[in-house]
């Protein structure tokens, strides 16, 4: 059954600053999105306002969990995650004095992801072999490639439906950024996950990605139906390839 996100038209401040602006996108069932922007231009915010932490001041969110539609203005993150949507933040966020096993059952607590503890867990282990490695050490004692997994692998535990990921890039080394990458599409084919990935790394991103929006001070700027419109963009070119 179809899982999709739509966003519609929303706007989003902090305080007397406005962040957001008239933004609309969508992740259909089985696409993996990719939301491009450099820094400070509000990739994190739409996260954050999908996942109710930041309330819009205007506009829709509208996701399809396993055909049923939901309206997720107004419902707290716990509710939003209880539906099936999993948030991998920027920074990632673990709890750093828990073990890595600790951090990965701590994000099956929702009732659905309760019932598949042992075989996500399982998988978790399978498709990151350093974790299994390291099960019994703390999370802040791991490296950044390393946490960034742990991060992945916590998500889900979850059980989701829906999968966002915040900069997975930020902090890792390039090597890294490339086998998380590689990481995540294999995780949403696996688990047969509609992605939502806001990246500044538009070479990895658009490897993965079915296709694209990029958002420039708030506002979405360029809407590519392809990778191939996105690599042909010149507002890509200019801002991410340097032409």
């Amino acid at each position: 059954m179809a899982n999709s996100i739509r966003i519609e038209n929303i706007d989003a401040a902090y305080g007397a600053v406005r962040v957001l602006e008239d933004v609309s996108l969508t992740a259909s069932d089985g696409e993996t999105v990719a939301l491009l922007g450099t820094n400070g231009n509000g990739k994190s915010t739409v996260m954050k306002c999908i996942m109710g932490i930041v309330r819009p001041s205007a506009g829709r969110i509208v996701a399809e969990i396993d055909g049923v539609s939901h309206d997720l203005i107004g419902r707290s993150t716990e509710q939003i995650v209880d539906l099936g949507i999993a948030l991998v933040p920027e920074g990632r966020r673990l709890f750093p004095r828990q073990t890595v096993e600790e951090n990965l059952l701590l994000g099956a607590f929702r009732p659905k992801a309760r019932e598949q503890i042992k075989k996500n867990l399982a998988f978790c282990y399978e498709a990151f072999p350093r974790l299994a490695e390291r099960r019994s050490q703390l999370a802040g004692s791991m490296s950044g490639g390393e946490q960034q997994m742990l991060a992945l692998g916590r998500a889900i535990m979850t059980a989701p439906r829906i999968l966002l990921i915040d900069e997975p890039s930020v902090g890792l080394a390039p090597v890294l950024v490339s086998r998380t990458i590689d990481k995540i599409k294999e995780l949403k084919e696996v688990y047969q996950l509609t992605v939502l990935m806001a990246e500044q790394n538009f070479t990895q991103a658009i490897r993965i990605a079915d296709r694209g929006y990029v958002i420039v001070h708030g506002k979405i700027a360029f809407d590519g139906r392809s990778a191939a419109e996105l690599n042909n963009n010149d507002l890509i070119r200019k801002f991410y390839l340097g032409l």
